[in-house]
């Protein structure tokens, strides 16, 4: 089993995990997530940050907030995680489509402005 996988099946098996990237197929703030999945606010960031580093959630943008500040919203990198057992522990990562990424592109785009 790779490396990388073991700390995938690691990040995942992490209270709240599962639930935040479930929560991420739209970006979403700390603080969303927080209130929307009933997680204390500083685990959010622990779990935020775990998942970054698995290359499972990334930064999707830092609009300002309506106090015009500027707020952090995350995203799901990856559409589905399957695990397999047939041959040995098998992780396979579906990442989001290119056209959803560029979709999210043009968007940022336009709101920028």
């Amino acid at each position: 089993m790779a490396e990388e996988d073991e700390e995938i099946i690691q990040v995942l098996g992490n209270k709240y995990n599962p639930e935040i990237l479930d929560a991420t197929g739209e970006p979403k703030s700390a603080q969303e997530l927080s209130d929307e999945l009933e997680v204390p606010i500083a685990t959010c960031y622990r779990r935020i940050n775990e998942l970054e580093e698995t290359d499972l959630l990334e930064l999707h943008d830092r609009p300002l907030s309506d106090e015009h500040r500027r707020i952090k919203v995350y995203r799901r990198c990856v559409d589905s995680i399957e695990v397999t057992f047939r041959d040995g522990l098998d992780v396979e990562l579906e990442e989001r489509s290119e056209v959803q990424n560029k979709l999210d592109q043009v968007w940022r785009t336009m709101t920028e402005g």
